[in-house]
Parts: C-alpha cells; structure tokens; sequence
C-alpha cells in the first residue's frame, strides 16, 4: 500500500488548510483502504511524532488530539480511497509535517501508531502568525 498526502502548504494563523491522503495498492493481508483504521500524525521540529486524529474503518468513530479537538476534523471517502483532514482555526504551533497512516487489520493503538503498518512520506503545513 502506498499512501501520497497532499494539501500542505502556508497558511496564516486563524487559516485553513484541508489535507488529503491517497492510498494505492493492496495490503499484504488482501484488504483495501475502506477496511484499513487511519489516522494522522505530525511532527514538528525537534518534537516527538504525535497523534493528531483517526478514524475506524468500521463505524466510522473519530478521534482527536486535545490539541486539535474542535478544530480539526478527519474524515474519509472510500469510493476515492482518500483520508482527509480538515483544520480549521490554524495556530503557529499546529505547523509541522504531517502524516497519514493505516492499519489494514484494525488492530492497531491510533493514539500510539502501534500495528499502523503504512504511512505516508508528510506533507509540511506551515502556520504564520
């Protein structure tokens, strides 16, 4: 599976930007992007990778970063194997390289990224205040 996000890009602070994440390919296990858990991480110079928001291939459930709760928003359209993030009230400290994710078993912990078994190669967002 290769994912390729996009939508990255300068933006001032109080902005917008809406990121997507195209899958390709079939995981090793034979499953397709609508059976995959994705999420989204970041990460920020000299900072840690962290978790942002995710999405259950099941029921649709969301989840989200403290940090983003409110202000960003993920979803997905299987028909166009496409993760997308919507974030909205854009701060200086939400800038960083951003990530999509998947876990094609559905086993994995979104919040750590452990069992996520695909990631994509980021995407910078840059915010100035």
């Amino acid at each position: 599976v290769e994912l390729v996000e996009s939508g990255g890009g300068l933006v001032q602070a109080g902005g917008s930007l809406r990121l997507s994440c195209t899958a390709s390919g079939r995981s090793a296990n034979g499953r397709t992007f609508g059976t995959y858990d994705m999420g989204w991480f970041r990460q920020a110079p000299g900072k840690e990778r962290e978790f942002v928001a995710g999405i259950k291939w099941s029921d649709g459930s969301t989840y989200y970063a403290d940090s983003v709760k409110g202000r960003f928003t993920i979803s997905r359209d299987n028909a166009k194997n496409t993760l997308y993030l919507q974030m909205n009230s854009l701060k200086p400290e939400d800038a960083a390289i951003y990530y999509c994710n998947a876990d094609s078993s559905a086993y994995g912990d979104f919040e750590t990224g452990s069992e996520f078994d695909y990631w994509g190669q980021g995407t910078q967002v840059t915010v100035s205040s």
